[in-house]
């Protein structure tokens, strides 16, 4: 087991200083380091599956340890793979947008027959409009997320307090009128809490559906 561990924490190390490379290289070159670092990392997810049987095996007074170095060399190697699945997906992003910038700028449209283009700034103001509206959105559903956690909240707050009122009640020996009273009152809350909780779902709904 010693062997094979030190023999993947050595691949690890490699695939690291690889990593660092992957800023430094050429568009034409990079999706080839891309490929050696995948094929690198999979590589190591077969040695620690190894690693994993072999801990298994180990005396009972050294097993914990080695199940632990284990983990370790594990989380390493995955931390790795979600830095490179970012670079790709950050290198992905980029060059969709250069190629819908270059179709912009090479692209003509014409109103009629005449020869009337429209000006490509107007065309990148409206590109950067859609992308305002995007963000927008974005702001727009997480501010109703939060609504919504707000909600929940209070509704686990009026509950508390539903419960503190009826010791109360039961400690000072109020009526059972007076008890009931305070039951529809906080049913009343919990309804009134769902259908703001509705309304908001239906506004989110509306604006994904209108403007998305």
């Amino acid at each position: 087991m010693e062997t094979l561990y030190h023999q993947t924490n050595k691949h690890i190390q490699e695939v690291q200083s690889l990593m660092g490379n992957l800023e430094r290289t050429d568009r034409q070159s990079v999706h080839l380091l891309e490929n050696e670092l995948q094929a690198r990392i999979e590589q190591i997810f077969n040695h620690l599956e190894r690693l994993e049987i072999l801990a298994s095996k180990e005396p009972p007074n050294r097993r914990q340890n080695a199940k632990l170095r284990v983990d370790q060399l594990k989380y390493d190697v995955q931390h790795l793979r979600t830095a490179l699945q970012n670079f790709q997906h950050r290198r992905y992003t980029h060059e969709a947008q250069e190629r819908e910038r270059e179709e912009l700028m090479s692209r003509t449209f014409t109103t009629n027959d005449a020869d009337t283009s429209i000006p490509i700034d107007e065309t990148l103001q409206l590109n950067t409009n859609l992308h305002n509206a995007h963000r927008g959105m974005d702001d727009l559903l997480g501010s109703g997320s939060s609504i919504l956690n707000g909600l929940r909240d209070q509704r686990s707050s009026l509950k508390g307090t539903h419960k503190k009122m009826l010791d109360v009640a039961n400690m000072l020996g109020l009526s059972n009128t007076v008890m009931r009273l305070i039951e529809r009152r906080a049913t009343q809350d919990k309804w009134i809490m769902i259908g703001g909780m509705l309304l908001t779902c239906i506004f989110m709904f509306l604006v994904i559906r209108y403007l998305g």
